[in-house]
C-alpha cells in the first residue's frame, strides 16, 4: 500500500500545469490558466487550471481534481497506476508501507509546519535587525522584492530558534535541518547556559545570516539557504538533505518564477539566489538557481518539462567555465532535438546580479538572444585542449568526445555533432561511428553505443522507448494566445493504451464532498431529477449529529459494512485533500453545482427520451417545454 505521506510529497513536488498540459491546449487567463475541456465537447473553453491551488475544475460538466484524478480521468489509469507514472516523471521511488522510511514520511506534515514556523520567525528577525536591512539595501534589495521571496534574518545567537518552536527539543527540528544536534563524545554544547549541564545538546543551524526560503510548486518553505552578513565562512550556508528537501532535486527561485517562466518559455538558471532575487527585481523574472551544488540530470529533466529553451547564466572566470561545463555533461543525456540548451558567459567583472544592475533587463535580454549553443560550446572546449594541427591532439579530440556523444541519445542533434566532431579531428563520420561503438559489441552505425544497445534489447522483450522529444505530448498555451508544441519523455516502461475521455463521476464526487462536510445534507436542496442511491446517502447524512466529522461517519459505516467504509476512505484518499481543504462556503458552491450537472443530466436524458418517441401526444410536447425551461433554471455555481 502506498503511503498517503508520500502521495502528499508527490503532489507538492509535482505541478499540474505540466500535467494537464501535455493533454490540453491552455492559455494564461488571470491567475489560472484556461482551456477546453477533455471531459466533455465543448466549443467555449470552460476548463480551469489553477497554479497556485494545484488543482483542475471545469464549470461545464464538474470535473474536478488533482494531478493523480486528471490521470486517472482522462488517460483511463488506475489510482495505483497514476501515482507511479507521476513519480517516474519526477524521478522518485514509490514507497510501500512496509519499507523503514514509512515513519518519516508519516511525519512530513510536522516538517512543514516547522519549516513554515521557522521561515515566519526569520522574517519577522529581519525587520527587527537594522544590520540585516542595511545589508540587503546596499546590495539593492527593495522591501517589495524581499517580501516577494519572503526573504529573513536568522540571529547571531546559539537558541535564537527557541523562540519560534513550542518544543526546542522536538525531533522535528533536526530532521527538518534547523537544528544541530551535537554528539556527546564531542565536548560542550557551545549553545550550554549556566546551570543547563543536562539540557540537551543542540544549537541552530542558521545563524547571522540573510535568509532565502526554499519552496516547492506549492509554495509550502522545504529548505533554507543563509547568506552570512561578515567575512565569515562559508559564504553560503544550505539546508542538509532532508525528508523535504535535496539539493539536487529543487531550485531556488522555481515557484516565484513560474509565470514568467511559461509566459517565455525559457528558463535561464544562474548559481546565486542573490543572482535570481536582483534578476527579478529588475525585470527579468524567470532565473532559477542551483543550490550549492553542480547542475544535475534531475534539474535538467525538470526545466526541461516546463520550457523548450534553458540558459545557463555563468560568470566568464575560470570557475564559472567550469561550473558550465558540469551542466553541459548533465544536459547530455537529457537533449532532444525540438529544445534548445544555450550558454551565456558574462564579462569576467561581472555577474547576473552586477550586470542587470549596469545594463537593466534590456541589456540582460540583449546577452540572452545571443547566447552560444550546446553544440558551440561544446567543440570550443573540446577544441581547445589540445593542438589540432597534430595527430595527438586529434586523437585527443575524439577521445574525449566519445563519452559525450555517447551519452546522448540517437537523435538528430546527436548526428549533427558527429559530423562536426569528425570534421575537426579530420576523419570520415562513419569512421567516427565506428570508432565510438568500439569495444561494447555492436556494429557500427548510428546508435552503437552501449545505452543503444540496452534499448534495442528492451524493444527485442516487447517493452516501449521512446526517444526524448520523439512523441508529442500536447500542447502548452503562451501569454498572447501563442500555442507551442511540447515535447517530453517516455521510459522503457510501457504507457497505458490511451482510452476515450470519460466524464467524471459526478454522483460518487457528490456523495464524497458531502461526507467530508456532513453540514450540506443538512442543507435545504430538492431531490428532483436527483439519482435515488444519491438522495438516500443525503438523507442518511442528515441525520448525523450536528457537528459530526468525516471520522464520525467512516466508523459509523464501518458498523454496518466495512467494504462500504474502506471504499468511502480510498475515494478521500484519491481526492489528495481537495475536498476537505475547502472552506464550507466553497464546498456549498461545490456541491450546488454538482447537483445541478446531475440534474441537468437526468432531464436531458428525459428529453432525449421524448424526442426519440416522436412528441406527438400534446401532453409529450407539454412535458418537453415544461423540461426545456427547467433546465435554463439551473445554474452550475463557480466554486472559486
Amino acid at each position: 500500500m502506498i503511503p498517503q505521506s508520500f502521495i502528499q510529497e508527490l503532489l507538492a513536488r509535482v505541478d499540474i500545469l505540466d500535467v494537464v498540459g501535455k493533454h490540453v491546449r491552455l492559455k494564461k487567463a488571470g491567475a489560472n490558466w484556461l482551456g477546453l475541456c477533455p471531459f466533455h465537447g465543448e466549443k467555449s473553453p470552460s476548463f480551469t487550471v489553477s497554479p497556485t491551488k494545484q488543482f483542475y475544475h471545469c464549470f461545464g460538466c464538474g470535473a474536478h481534481g488533482s494531478a493523480v484524478g486528471f490521470l486517472m480521468e482522462h488517460a483511463g489509469m488506475g489510482y495505483v497506476d497514476a501515482i507511479h507514472e507521476l513519480a517516474r516523471s519526477l524521478g522518485m521511488s514509490v514507497p510501500d508501507e512496509g519499507r523503514g522510511d514509512g515513519e518519516t514520511r508519516r511525519r512530513l506534515p510536522d516538517l512543514l509546519e516547522t519549516c513554515a514556523a521557522a521561515a515566519r520567525f526569520y522574517k519577522q528577525r529581519l525587520k527587527d535587525t537594522p544590520r540585516a536591512v542595511d545589508y540587503l539595501k546596499q546590495r539593492g534589495v527593495t522591501g517589495e522584492t524581499a517580501a516577494r521571496y519572503a526573504l529573513g534574518y536568522a540571529p547571531e545567537g546559539w537558541r535564537s530558534l527557541e523562540a519560534a518552536v513550542p518544543d526546542y527539543d522536538a525531533a522535528t527540528l533536526v530532521e527538518a535541518g534547523l537544528v544541530i544536534e551535537a554528539d556527546p563524545d564531542t565536548g560542550a554544547d557551545p549553545g550550554a547556559t549556566p546551570g543547563g549541564a543536562t539540557r540537551r545538546r543542540r544549537y541552530d543551524r542558521f545563524r547571522d545570516r540573510v535568509m532565502f526560503p526554499i519552496r516547492n510548486p506549492r509554495g509550502q518553505v522545504i529548505g533554507f539557504g543563509g547568506r552570512v552578513l561578515g567575512a565569515g565562512e562559508p559564504k553560503y550556508l544550505n539546508s542538509p538533505e532532508t525528508a523535504l528537501f535535496s539539493k539536487g532535486r529543487e531550485l531556488y527561485g522555481l515557484f516565484e518564477a513560474r509565470d514568467a517562466i511559461r509566459a517565455g518559455d525559457c528558463v535561464v538558471v544562474v548559481e546565486g539566489y542573490m543572482d535570481v532575487v536582483m534578476l527579478a527585481q529588475h525585470g527579468v523574472g524567470n532565473a532559477v538557481a542551483t543550490l550549492g551544488t553542480a547542475t544535475t540530470a534531475q534539474h535538467v529533466q525538470k526545466l526541461l518539462r516546463l520550457v523548450d529553451r534553458i540558459v545557463f547564466a555563468f560568470d566568464g572566470d575560470a570557475a564559472g567555465r567550469r561550473a558550465a561545463w558540469r551542466a553541459l555533461e548533465a544536459c547530455l543525456p537529457q537533449v532532444a532535438d525540438t529544445k534548445r540548451i544555450d550558454f551565456l558567459f558574462l564579462p569576467a567583472e561581472h555577474d547576473p546580479d552586477s550586470f542587470v544592475r549596469e545594463r537593466g533587463a534590456a541589456g540582460f535580454r540583449e546577452a540572452l538572444a545571443v547566447a552560444m549553443p550546446l553544440s558551440e560550446f561544446l567543440l570550443r572546449e573540446l577544441s581547445e585542449r589540445g593542438d589540432l594541427a597534430t595527430p595527438e591532439g586529434r586523437a585527443r579530440l575524439q577521445a574525449e568526445a566519445k563519452p559525450l556523444l555517447q551519452a546522448m541519445p540517437a537523435a538528430a542533434l546527436r548526428m549533427q555533432l558527429v559530423q562536426l566532431v569528425a570534421q575537426k579531428a579530420g576523419v570520415r563520420a562513419d569512421d567516427l561511428l565506428r570508432y565510438l561503438t568500439a569495444g561494447d559489441g555492436s556494429a557500427g552505425g548510428t546508435g552503437g553505443d552501449a545505452s543503444a544497445r540496452r534499448r534495442t534489447e528492451s524493444q527485442g522483450e516487447g517493452r516501449e522507448w521512446r526517444e526524448p522529444g520523439g512523441e508529442q505530448r500536447g500542447w502548452r498555451g503562451q501569454g498572447g494566445g501563442d500555442w507551442r508544441r511540447r515535447e517530453g519523455w517516455r521510459d522503457r516502461r510501457p504507457m497505458p493504451r490511451p482510452v476515450p475521455a470519460q466524464p467524471p463521476d459526478l454522483q460518487r464526487r457528490a456523495r464524497l464532498l458531502a461526507a467530508l462536510h456532513p453540514a450540506l445534507a443538512r442543507d435545504s436542496w430538492e431531490p428532483d431529477f436527483l439519482p435515488a442511491p444519491l438522495v438516500d446517502w443525503l438523507q442518511r447524512l442528515a441525520r448525523l449529529p450536528q457537528g459530526a466529522t468525516f471520522a464520525l461517519l467512516v466508523e459509523t459505516l464501518r458498523a454496518e459494512s466495512a467494504e462500504q467504509a474502506s471504499a468511502l476512505e480510498q475515494d478521500a484518499a484519491d481526492d489528495g485533500g481537495l475536498m476537505s481543504d475547502l472552506a464550507l462556503e466553497d464546498a456549498r458552491k461545490e456541491f450546488a453545482g454538482g447537483l445541478a450537472q446531475l440534474r441537468s443530466r437526468r432531464i436531458r436524458e428525459e428529453i432525449d427520451q421524448l424526442v426519440a418517441a416522436g412528441l406527438t401526444e400534446p401532453a409529450q410536447r407539454a412535458r418537453y417545454a415544461e423540461l426545456q425551461a427547467l433546465r435554463k433554471t439551473l445554474v452550475i455555481q463557480d466554486p472559486s
